[in-house]
């Protein structure tokens, strides 16, 4: 029997991906996938996630983020993939972070 791969995206996405509903639509995404993390809004208009799961579902949740929810338009998805750290439990929206610089 295969051994399941764990793992983990940092993912940025830029676009119109703000004031669409792509939080809650990601939240939805990654609770069908059975994948942890966290999403939430940067004041650069960007979208910040963390997935940590099986490497399938966390692939698939990248994928997804290239696409988004109906209403928005993805332009860019930067994915840093490393090593679970934090060993994640549930998938949470989290307050929109304005003190944040780029």
């Amino acid at each position: 029997m295969a051994e399941t791969v764990w793992t983990r995206a940092h993912v940025r996405v830029s676009g119109r991906v703000q004031g669409v509903g792509f939080r809650y639509a990601t939240r939805t995404e990654a609770n069908r996938a059975h994948a942890a993390g966290w999403v939430r809004n940067l004041p650069a208009g960007e979208v910040e996630a963390v997935f940590e799961g099986p490497r399938e579902a966390v692939e698939a949740l990248v994928r997804w983020c290239h696409q988004g929810p109906p209403g928005s338009w993805v332009r860019s998805v930067r994915v840093d993939w490393t090593e679970p750290v934090e060993h994640l439990a549930g998938f949470s929206v989290r307050a929109s972070d304005w003190t944040l610089g780029d």
